[in-house]
């Protein structure tokens, strides 16, 4: 039995078909840690879909309306990238409730994991990127909402910007958001983190874990009450939207900087995968399941 819970749903398959989001991940990841023995089914719990009360503390009522009722406009779907069905909406409230829940359990557990969510290009308006609900938002309200935290931290590791991140707490001194990212790649607009570290293309495993060490100590200054983990896998060297140089030993190396660095300050970890794009879906999965891996370490070493 695992320290901690792994949250999934059979439902966070966005259902997109043929896309270079491979959605199927989900249920992927879910098979591998129960084929390989890491987990039992007793590791796993399912969420509920999102309340629509805590989605409407980040995102405009017009907006949640026209997801759930399919009336996007052509130019709403365009900017999302992903075709619209009533299952990708359902899908977007489940990883939100996945989000939330893991966010619950790691006030317990120490770690959170949720496989899915980390949907961080949404903003509170319209989606972009692949992204319709800002799950890790939402989670954050929530749980500021209840008083269960104050202040938070977002560490996004995902090879693309965190502009939606961003953008929904611009001047909220309660939330710290660190993004780092391939500075030329997606998207083209970047609306300031507090913490921003660009990264120039092809950087490799060296660079990026010591600067990602450098970010974490002074972000860890803020003492948040909660880190919100989005650990992408699409750094990768063989990722088809990432123009990084990251190995796969990189990627496991990358999880435990920030598992440790969490836990070494009594900070609860709560966990979302974000994006991965690898040319080969399973090397996507096995660096999700590395993930799970290094938390398992981490709290158990």
């Amino acid at each position: 039995m695992l320290p901690f819970k792994l949250v999934y749903h059979p439902g966070y398959d966005l259902n997109l078909g043929e896309h270079v989001f491979p959605a199927r991940k989900y249920r992927l990841i879910h098979d591998q840690l129960l084929d390989e023995g890491f987990a039992e089914p007793i590791d796993f719990v399912e969420p509920q879909p999102a309340a629509d009360e805590d989605i409407l503390r980040v995102h405009e009522p017009g907006w949640v309306q026209r997801l759930k009722t399919g009336t996007l406009t052509p130019q709403e779907i365009l900017r999302l990238e992903i075709p619209y069905s009533k299952l990708m909406v359902e899908a977007f409230w489940l990883a939100t409730g996945g989000t939330l829940l893991a966010a619950r359990n790691a006030l317990g557990d120490r770690i959170g994991f949720n496989i899915g969510g980390g949907f961080h290009h949404a903003f509170p308006g319209h989606g972009e990127g692949f992204c319709a609900i800002h799950d890790v938002a939402v989670a954050i309200r929530a749980l500021q909402h209840e008083r269960l935290i104050e202040r938070a931290l977002v560490v996004d590791c995902d090879v693309h910007h965190g502009n939606g991140t961003a953008a929904i707490f611009a001047g909220d001194r309660s939330v710290l958001t660190l993004s780092m990212h391939q500075f030329h790649n997606y998207p083209t607009e970047k609306p300031p983190s507090v913490i921003d570290i660009h990264l120039r293309d092809g950087v490799s495993d060296g660079e990026y874990l010591d600067r990602l060490r450098g970010a974490l100590k002074v972000a860890m200054s803020f003492a948040p009450h909660m880190i919100f983990y989005l650990a992408g896998a699409d750094p990768y060297n063989e990722d088809q939207l990432g123009g990084l140089s990251l190995t796969m030993e990189g990627l496991k190396q990358r999880d435990r900087v920030v598992f440790e660095t969490g836990l070494a300050s009594s900070v609860p970890i709560a966990v979302t995968l974000a994006g991965g794009y690898a040319r080969n879906t399973q090397d996507t999965v096995v660096i999700h399941c590395n993930t799970a891996k290094a938390a398992r370490e981490a709290l158990v070493q």
